[in-house]
């Protein structure tokens, strides 16, 4: 384990673990715990840390909080763009002050996989202008700049910096969205009508059909924080065993956790090329999702009543279980999470 990890993992559990069900509800106790990130120098992992580490990271993140891990991922991914971006003077500009949080950024491209995409933008003397609805762009209000993607008339897209905040006439957001789990993080619709993006804040281009292509290489990327969700679940399951001394309980207990074992191990094999005979990726991203919802299930049947609470952490487990299903999904990814679920119902 690497020292990032180590110093990593303890303000996890000592200072977030504690406050997880504060910080799925609480917009100021989870800017808080983003900030002590920052102070730890841990929001750049995506940059500074090898990829072995930042997954690991990815992991114990949403095993601790899926409110936390889910904002700061917008911003890591924000640190990963800029960090490969040709554009050096935005890079002197961003990258001193990503990894303490001096400069937070949130992305919003997602909405790249329709056809037509829902924003669009056309070349203009000294940049471009941008056009449509961002659907999702989470981190209102810790963010001050998200990176919008937009669909250009080549086919290209173009990713630019732009203010995560109202501007009249040009930049209008929704109220933050009522998600089912992890509304403290301000997700919010951004509307942008003929925005100025200047070539100096544009960060890079991409070629037409890229993030379809970037979605089949990294089909396993999320597949991590699915993993951490899913040992939270085994986290109260394994409390309400002990407690409750009852065979059955933590019989459920080892079963569940051979199984996120195993998983575990072939997704970390199969991200990292250890196995050459690993199984087909999206099988395996799907057996982290059901995982995640099987262990969180699990959680709640053994809590009892008690988990209908707002702030019962299996509840909170099962929520975010809901939010791994669909994050980063593909055409590809829904239908072996379907195939899945149906297999598991005919072997039932």
């Amino acid at each position: 384990m690497t020292r990032e990890l180590e110093i990593a993992i303890a303000y996890l559990q000592e200072e977030v673990a504690p406050r997880a069900a504060e910080l799925d509800c609480d917009r100021a106790a989870l800017g808080q715990a983003l900030a002590g990130l920052g102070d730890l120098e841990l929001l750049a992992l995506s940059v500074t840390a090898n990829e072995e580490t930042f997954r690991y990271f990815q992991e114990a993140i949403a095993r601790y909080s899926g409110a936390l891990a889910f904002l700061q991922t917008q911003h890591q991914s924000a640190a990963a763009m800029l960090a490969r971006s040709p554009n050096e003077a935005l890079q002197r500009e961003y990258l001193p002050h990503l990894a303490n949080g001096s400069r937070l950024v949130g992305v919003g491209f997602s909405h790249l996989r329709r056809h037509p995409s829902p924003v669009r933008a056309v070349p203009t003397e000294g940049g471009y202008l941008v056009d449509g609805e961002v659907p999702w762009v989470t981190g209102w209000e810790f963010f001050s700049e998200f990176i919008v993607g937009a669909a250009l008339p080549d086919g290209r897209s173009v990713f630019g910096v732009v203010p995560l905040s109202e501007i009249e006439g040009k930049i209008a957001l929704s109220a933050p969205m009522q998600l089912a789990a992890m509304t403290s993080t301000q997700t919010v619709t951004a509307r942008l009508d003929r925005w100025f993006l200047p070539d100096a804040r544009v960060v890079m281009f991409k070629p037409p059909g890229w993030l379809e292509e970037h979605s089949r290489k990294n089909v396993l990327h999320h597949s991590f924080a699915a993993l951490g969700c899913a040992r939270a679940g085994l986290d109260v399951l394994l409390e309400v065993a002990r407690k409750r001394k009852q065979a059955f309980v933590l019989e459920a207990f080892a079963a569940l956790d051979r199984e996120l074992t195993i998983a575990r191990e072939a997704i970390f094999a199969a991200h990292f090329h250890l196995d050459s005979d690993a199984r087909n990726p999206l099988i395996l991203r799907a057996t982290a999702i059901e995982l995640a919802v099987r262990c969180a299930h699990a959680a709640i049947a053994a809590s009892g009543g008690a988990a209908n609470l707002n702030d019962h952490p299996a509840g909170r487990a099962y929520r975010e279980a809901l939010v791994y299903t669909v994050t980063g999904q593909t055409p590809e990814v829904m239908a072996a999470t379907l195939e899945r679920s149906i297999g598991n119902f005919a072997r039932g």
